[in-house]
C-alpha cells in the first residue's frame, strides 16, 4: 500500500508548517537527475529502506526540498506493516497534535484527525505505517514532520528506485538487503544507495575483520562497492528535522560523493565529503559501544549514562569514566587506521552529542536505575533498536582473538587487545554475558590497579599497532 501526500501550498508554506527557500533546489535536482542519465519524463526514484527516526527524518527533508517537483523526483518510505500503537502512545500523540496548531489543521484539512479522536479513546487501533503517512515517527513522536509516501511492500518499494537510503538498524540490514538482491537480480541499472546505519558485526575467519553495513549490502546485493555510500555524523535525528545547525559527512567513491554532498546540502545541513568509507563506518558503530544511553553505536555511551544514574549524575565520576573510555577508543582507533588522529574530530564529536541526547545514553540510564530489563532485548518500543548492544559483542569478540596480541606494558607479555580496555570488558560482562549488574561499572572504575588512560594512549603510540587485516584490508 501506498500513502498520499501533500505538497507545498501557492503561498510557500508546507503542510508541515514550515516555510522553505527553494533558490537553487531545482537546478541541484536537475545536475543530479543528469548525472543518472535521466530523460525528460522519467521520474528519479528515491526510497528510504527502514522507519526509523534518523531514516524518517532523512526520507522528510528529502520530501521538504524536492517533493514539490513532482514531475521530476518521487520520494518514498518503505517500513514494514502490522506494528500496532499502544494505547499509552496513541495519548501522547494526541496530545502532541493538539499542541501544534499547524499539525492539527493538517489533519483535519485531510480528514485524518478523527482516528486519533478514536484512537485516544481506545476505540480503534492506529499502525505505525498509517501514522507515517500523516507525519508520525513511531520511535519520534514528539517531532511531527512533513506527510511521507509509505510503502509497505518491499518489492514495490525498491525494484525500480534509483537512490535506496538505508535507514535500518545494523542488524536488520544484511537480512532486508538479502532479500532486495532478489529482486534486483534482473535490474539493467544499477542503484546507489546511501547508509546511514552505524553499527558492526565481527567476522573471525579467515582474520578476525570487521563486517560494515556497507559491506552487508555488497555481499547480499551484488552492488558494487563505488556504487554504496556511508552519511554519518554528529547528529540527533530531531534537531536536524527542527532546523538546528548540524553536519555529517557521506564516505565512498568520487563519481558519487561529491554530487550527492551537493544534493543533500541545506543551510542548516552541511553534508562534506571524504574517501574513507569504511573507516568511518566503523568510528560511527564505535562509539556506540561507550556511549550506550546517548544514541551512537560504540558502546561507551551507554557506560557512561550508567555511572552518572549510578551516581546521582555526578560530575567528577563521569569525568572519569570519559577520560577512560576516550583513552580506550583511541587504542581502538589505532589498531583499525595508520591516521588515527586523523579521526579525532569526528569520533569525539559523535560520542560527544550521542552522550547528550541519544538512545544509547538513555538505555544506560534506564538500566542503571532499573526502568528497564536487559530480558527486555535490544529493541525498546519508542526508541527502536539500542545499537551499542550488539556493538559491544562484535568489538569484544574481535579485540579478544589472540592473533591480535600486543604486549601488555605491564607484564611485558603479550595479551589479547581486548585485556587493556577494562571499560569494553565490562559492558561485555553486564550487557552480553549477564554475569554483572551495572554496579560492575563503578567497581571497574575505582579498581586500584587500574593504569592511568594516558598510559594506554601512549603504548598504542609507541608500537606498531595498526592491523590493517581488520578493516579487511591487505
Amino acid at each position: 500500500m501506498v500513502g498520499s501526500i501533500e505538497v507545498k501550498s501557492g503561498n510557500g508554506v508546507y503542510s508541515n508548517g514550515s516555510v522553505h527557500n527553494h533558490n537553487g533546489l531545482e537546478e541541484k535536482l536537475d545536475e543530479l537527475r543528469h548525472i543518472l542519465g535521466k530523460a525528460n519524463g522519467d521520474l528519479l526514484r528515491i526510497v528510504c529502506v527502514g522507519a526509523g527516526a534518523w531514516g524518517s527524518v532523512f526520507a522528510a527533508l528529502l520530501q521538504d526540498s524536492y517533493g514539490q517537483f513532482r514531475d521530476k523526483v518521487q520520494i518514498r518510505i518503505w517500513r514494514r506493516s502490522g506494528r500496532a500503537v499502544d494505547r499509552s502512545t496513541a495519548e501522547h500523540l494526541f496530545e502532541v497534535i493538539n499542541s501544534r496548531e499547524d499539525v492539527l489543521r493538517r489533519l483535519i484539512r485531510r480528514c485524518a484527525y478523527l482516528k486519533y479522536v478514536e484512537a485516544r479513546l481506545g476505540d480503534r487501533t492506529l499502525y505505525a505505517d498509517e501514522i507515517l503517512k500523516d507525519g508520525f515517527c513511531l520511535n519520534m513522536i514528539d517531532t511531527p514532520f512533513c506527510p511521507l509516501k509509505v510503502v509497505t511492500n518491499l518489492q514495490e518499494a525498491v525494484w525500480d528506485a534509483d537512490l535506496v537510503i538505508n535507514g535500518l538498524p545494523s542488524t536488520e540490514t544484511r537480512e532486508v538487503f538479502k532479500e532486495i538482491g532478489k529482486y534486483w537480480k534482473e535490474r539493467l541499472t544499477v542503484p546507489i544507495i546511501i547508509s546511514l546505519a552505524k553499527g558492526i558485526e565481527a567476522e573471525l575467519d579467515p582474520v578476525p575483520h570487521i563486517i560494515t553495513p556497507t559491506q552487508m549490502i555488497n555481499r547480499a546485493t551484488g552492488i558494487p562497492v563505488e556504487n554504496i555510500l556511508y552519511l554519518g555524523g554528529p547528529n540527533i535525528a530531531s534537531e536536524i528535522y527542527n532546523k538546528e545547525y548540524a553536519n555529517a559527512r557521506i564516505c565512498g567513491s568520487e563519481k558519487w560523493r561529491k554530487p550527492l554532498a551537493k544534493f543533500l546540502r541545506q543551510p542548516h545541513f552541511i553534508v562534506w565529503d571524504n574517501s574513507d568509507l569504511v573507516t568511518h563506518e566503523v568510528m560511527g558503530g564505535l562509539k556506540n559501544v561507550y556511549a550506550i544511553g546517548a544514541g551512537k553505536s560504540w558502546p561507551f555511551s551507554v557506560f557512561i549514562c550508567m555511572v552518572a544514574a549510578l551516581t546521582n549524575e555526578s560530575a567528577t565520576s563521569k569525568s572519569v569514566y570519559f577520560a577512560h573510555c576516550t583513552s580506550e577508543m583511541i587504542f581502538i582507533t589505532y589498531l583499525l587506521t595508520e591516521e588515527p588522529e586523523r579521526l579525532a574530530g569526528p569520533l569525539l564529536a559523535d560520542t560527544y552529542v550521542t552522550l547528550l541526547k541519544g538512545r544509547n545514553a538513555w538505555y544506560g540510564q534506564m538500566i542503571a536505575k532499573g526502568e528497564l530489563s536487559l530480558d527486555m532485548g535490544d529493541s525498546i518500543s519508542g526508541k527502536g533498536t539500542i545499537q551499542g548492544v550488539s556493538a559491544v559483542g562484535a568489538f569484544y569478540e574481535l579485540l579478544s582473538q589472540s592473533s591480535l596480541n600486543v604486549l601488555h606494558p605491564g607484564d611485558n607479555k603479550p595479551v589479547a587487545p581486548v585485556e587493556l580496555c577494562p571499560i569494553l570488558k565490562t559492558l561485555y560482562k553486564i550487557l552480553i554475558k549477564r554475569e554483572q549488574g551495572p554496579m560492575a561499572i563503578l567497581q571497574a572504575l575505582r579498581d586500584e590497579n587500574l593504569n592511568d588512560p594516558r598510559d594506554r594512549i601512549e603504548i598504542a603510540q609507541s608500537h606498531a599497532f595498526y592491523r590493517p587485516s581488520l578493516l579487511g584490508q591487505p
